[in-house]
């Protein structure tokens, strides 16, 4: 049985291309999921926080942050997000900046780890992303959160006590710090077996592409021993 290939992804619940890159990287699954050998995958998420310093209650809307995060005009602002949302659209996602409600991120990453822990990391990374950019809902509060994480199964009380104690901020600052390690400065950020770095919210080809080359030489080399 070939060895699965491993799929680290590091983001930020509040990054737009984040939730971009994990559309495009399911697409790029997709449709290597009809090859006849198709390749197998595990897929973890780490935790990385663009704005770690963003208050949990941040008193304005998304243009406000950006331009004083940034620097930025405010016409300059609301133009990068018109074209966000138009990426975000053919990603199959309609993005909400109008509703979004800019918070700090570090219990929702807290979260993701106790879910992972619960092995729903995945339904709740998708519930945070969608909450956030899509809904309106702020991920932000302990009581929000508990709400979310109780939609996709987690027990509200187990969970209430995780984030409370943050028994999972260690998790979440070893991975930053091994964001740190590997150089990464921006994310998504994708580690493919270890080896191999994809940044920022590629198109569903690149991920085709990869997957299919490694799971090609990997059953080359499988093949190769086999025959020794």
């Amino acid at each position: 049985m070939t060895e699965p290939i491993s799929i680290d992804i590091w983001s930020d619940i509040a990054c737009p291309w984040c939730y971009i890159g994990k559309r495009n990287l399911e697409k790029g699954l997709d449709a290597v999921a009809g090859d006849d050998d198709a390749p197998q995958v595990n897929i973890t998420f780490h935790s990385f926080e663009l704005s770690p310093d963003t208050p949990v209650d941040f008193h304005g809307d998304e243009v406000d942050f950006l331009a004083g995060h940034k620097g930025m005009p405010r016409a300059q602002v609301e133009q990068m997000l018109s074209h966000v949302t138009g990426v975000a659209a053919e990603a199959g996602l309609e993005y909400r900046f109008d509703l979004l409600q800019h918070t700090n991120t570090v219990k929702a990453h807290e979260l993701l780890h106790h879910a992972k822990a619960n092995d729903l990391q995945h339904e709740m990374e998708e519930r945070l992303m969608s909450a956030y950019f899509t809904e309106g809902k702020h991920v932000g509060r302990i009581d929000d959160l508990v709400d979310l994480a109780v939609e996709v199964g987690l027990d509200a009380d187990e969970t209430r006590q995780a984030l409370e104690s943050s028994v999972h901020l260690s998790a979440v600052r070893q991975d930053q710090a091994q964001a740190r390690a590997y150089g990464i400065q921006g994310v998504p950020f994708f580690v493919i077996d270890g080896q191999y770095g994809i940044s920022g919210a590629q198109p569903p080809a690149a991920f085709e592409n990869v997957l299919r080359d490694l799971w090609s030489k990997r059953g080359e080399s499988e093949r190769e021993s086999a025959a020794v």
